[in-house]
């Protein structure tokens, strides 16, 4: 292990990551595989802890076949040449042709990603972890779910972070296969029964891999501190009783905390390649306003820079964004603020796209409203040029929108649940606080409510506003930020460590040196 007077070297293990430091190690900026917002996540913390000076590791699968477009000039003679002497690389790619030829991070087989999840682990305990030595090990989600076992086995402190509440089943007898030796470790794993001994087991009593991360692990966190609570409350019944029991024990025993996420640093108006006009807290009048016209030109709505836009940024999901809330009253909506031209922009993809198509075709609202797929450019497009979002979701474990859009002084309007509960608060312009209109009640009245709010807020003088809209911009770009999320991580690394996680003192001394041996 590392000395006592070095930095301590933690471990990072994540099945996707959307780009990392090229500092890391030769080829580092090479290395790219998103599925979803854990890559983002692990990019940012990874990124951030690097450039404050933790000595930071990272496992993750070797996705051949997504790397070869990056690495495509670079012959392979040349990518062995450098990797062999860069013996202390800080990035760590698990080498299975599970995962060679995968065009993507998950396959569209739910058996797939079990084989692809145990190859990668099983890289992960049978070299990554010996080789780096590391002081402290942060798993992600249950494609990770086996290390904190192993960790525990070792000793060696081990975070557990929960992106997405979701499990999957394998058996010890499957474990093995994929050679993993699980007779050391299984005491900390955690069986869908009471599990007795060992030889009884293997062969029946399924593994669940996310509840077994939470119940191995040392300390588990979630992407927000109220979505914390609310699990353990019982609030959400889509929260499987094993995950919910195996938190609320975390909880109990103070070894939980919530970590809010933060938006990409590409998420900036001052900067935003995708405006028609970049703008900030001081300007942001005159930018908001060409960005409107220029995303009202695109979309065919009424050229009116006056008119309030109302922007959609989740995927049209019913189950979680409260979508069918706004269906609900779309034409009361609309109807209301007809002599405003109030508009509603879609950026999203998802089922309930096609219920917005038909209320639109039906009433002939193609001039007021715009259903648009995802696409990165639009998305900051319709941030800069809108009034507000709409986020009337039913649960939120975090949401990244209802931060990003305060940073360009687009106002959410949103329900009080989740990540959302802990970014918005309601605006009072009296004490000079708040950020957005949030409504309690998950109905279509509350979200019709919070509208009117918001229209309120709009229709007030241009001093007044003004005022507001630059505060909120000014506060949301420095509270959102990868940095302030990078240090609670330092925080609760050092807690688990019982030491400085970072010792400028030393640090230099101690770059990582890792037994190739």
């Amino acid at each position: 292990m590392n000395e006592i007077t070095c930095n301590p070297r933690v471990l990072i293990v994540t099945p996707e990551v959307t780009y990392l430091p090229d500092r890391m190690g030769g080829l580092a900026s090479f290395y790219t595989a998103k599925a979803g917002g854990l890559a983002d996540v692990s990019a940012a913390l990874i990124r951030a802890l690097f450039e404050q000076g933790a000595d930071v590791h990272v496992a993750m699968p070797d996705y051949r076949a997504l790397f070869s477009d990056r690495l495509a000039p670079v012959l392979k003679k040349e990518i062995n040449r450098i990797q062999r002497k860069m013996p202390d690389d800080r990035i760590h790619l698990a080498e299975d042709r599970a995962f060679y030829y995968m065009n993507r991070v998950y396959s569209s087989y739910g058996g797939e990603n079990i084989k692809l999840s145990l190859a990668f682990q099983r890289e992960v305990i049978n070299n990554i972890i010996p080789r780096v030595q590391p002081d402290l090990i942060h798993c992600n989600d249950w494609m990770t779910g086996l290390i904190p076992a192993v960790a525990r086995e070792h000793g060696i402190p081990c975070l557990f972070t929960i992106h997405n509440i979701h499990t999957v089943k394998t058996t010890l007898a499957q474990i093995e296969d994929r050679g993993i030796d699980a007779a050391y470790f299984w005491q900390n794993l955690y069986f869908e029964k009471m599990a007795t001994s060992y030889e009884q087991e293997r062969d029946t009593n399924p593994v669940d891999l996310l509840t077994s991360g939470i119940f191995g692990a040392h300390f588990v966190n979630v992407v927000s501190p109220t979505f914390l609570n609310e699990i353990v409350e019982g609030k959400h019944p889509f929260v499987e009783p094993q995950i919910h029991r195996e938190l609320a024990n975390k909880v109990n025993a103070e070894c939980a905390a919530g970590i809010l996420n933060a938006p990409d640093p590409s998420f900036n108006p001052a900067l935003d390649q995708d405006l028609a006009q970049k703008f900030g807290p001081d300007d942001h009048v005159a930018g908001k306003k060409k960005n409107k016209r220029c995303l009202q030109k695109k979309l065919g709505l009424i050229q009116d820079d006056r008119a309030p836009i109302f922007f959609w940024p989740s995927r049209l999901d019913p189950v979680q964004k409260g979508c069918q809330l706004l269906a609900d009253i779309f034409y009361r909506v609309l109807s209301s603020y007809w002599d405003q031209n109030l508009q509603i922009v879609f950026v999203a993809n998802g089922d309930y796209q096609m219920v917005f198509r038909d209320i639109v075709n039906h009433h002939q609202f193609q001039k007021r409203v715009a259903i648009c797929d995802f696409s990165n450019e639009m998305e900051h497009l319709a941030y800069g040029a809108s009034d507000f979002i709409l986020m009337p979701s039913r649960f939120e474990p975090c949401g990244l929108p209802q931060m990003i859009a305060p940073i360009y002084g687009t106002l959410p309007v949103a329900h009080d649940t989740g990540g959302i509960h802990d970014t918005v608060t309601h605006l009072n312009i009296k004490e000079n606080t708040g950020n957005g209109f949030i409504f309690n009640t998950f109905d279509a009245s509350g979200l019709f409510w919070a509208i009117q709010q918001a229209m309120l807020f709009y229709n007030l003088p241009a001093k007044e506003k003004k005022k507001q809209i630059k505060r909120i911009m000014t506060e949301s770009a420095a509270g959102f930020t990868h940095a302030a999320t990078a240090r609670q991580y330092i925080k609760l690394y050092e807690k688990m460590l019982q030491r400085p996680l970072i010792n400028a003192a030393t640090a230099p001394e101690c770059s990582p040196k890792i037994d190739t041996s």
